[in-house]
């Protein structure tokens, strides 16, 4: 009886390791696939064209926005503008695909850039966040969208209520997104250009 114990308890102890085993290749393959997946989007902006940086950013864009009803098509024509198709700077090194100024030291970085003021384009000084990912720099815009700003939790209301991507895009500029007077003139050409809206269905 004590050896039949003392079997089975081997078999059960065998068996505990098995499954701790089992669950720790599966804890390490997803990390694993975690990384990867964050690298992989970390600097595609270097050396992809702008159709294949559409068609990264396009995906990402409708898993974020469809949920809340915006048009992905203006978000990815905001992408492509706002990082100049991901070789801004800012995309390639930092993953901010939309020039998100940052105010933590830590996860933001001192950078210059174009921004209008008062008539005419200046170039100022500025801190932006910096993104392990475009999919978090994606969430971000999408919650900053739903969110408001910190000052405004409606600032954006317009925005949400747009029935189709242009008025989408004229909303934005109407509700202070943008300090360019051109800006939604230029996200619906590049909707039009790149036809966009295919990401809308």
């Amino acid at each position: 009886m004590i050896m039949g114990k003392k079997s089975y308890k081997k078999k059960f102890n065998f068996l505990l390791f098995k499954i701790f085993g089992i669950f720790l290749i599966i804890f390490i393959l997803f990390v694993g696939l975690k990384m990867y997946s964050s690298q992989n989007t970390k600097h595609l902006g270097q050396n992809v064209s702008k159709d294949e940086f559409i068609s990264i950013v396009g995906p990402i864009a409708q898993a974020q926005d469809k949920p809340y009803g915006l048009f992905p098509s203006v978000t990815i024509a905001q992408a492509c503008l706002e990082s100049n198709f991901g070789q801004s700077t800012l995309a390639r090194e930092y993953n901010n695909l939309f020039g998100v100024k940052g105010v933590n030291k830590a996860t933001s970085k001192v950078l210059t850039t174009q921004e209008f003021v008062n008539g005419r384009w200046k170039t100022i000084h500025g801190r932006f966040q910096v993104y392990d990912s475009y999919e978090a720099s994606i969430q971000a815009h999408t919650m900053l969208i739903v969110n408001g700003t910190n000052w405004n939790k409606n600032q954006y209301a317009d925005v949400l209520a747009a029935k189709n991507y242009e008025e989408q895009a004229k909303a934005l500029q109407a509700d202070g997104y943008a300090t360019d007077p051109t800006y939604a003139t230029k996200l619906i050409s590049l909707i039009k250009q790149y036809n966009l809206t295919h990401y809308d269905n």
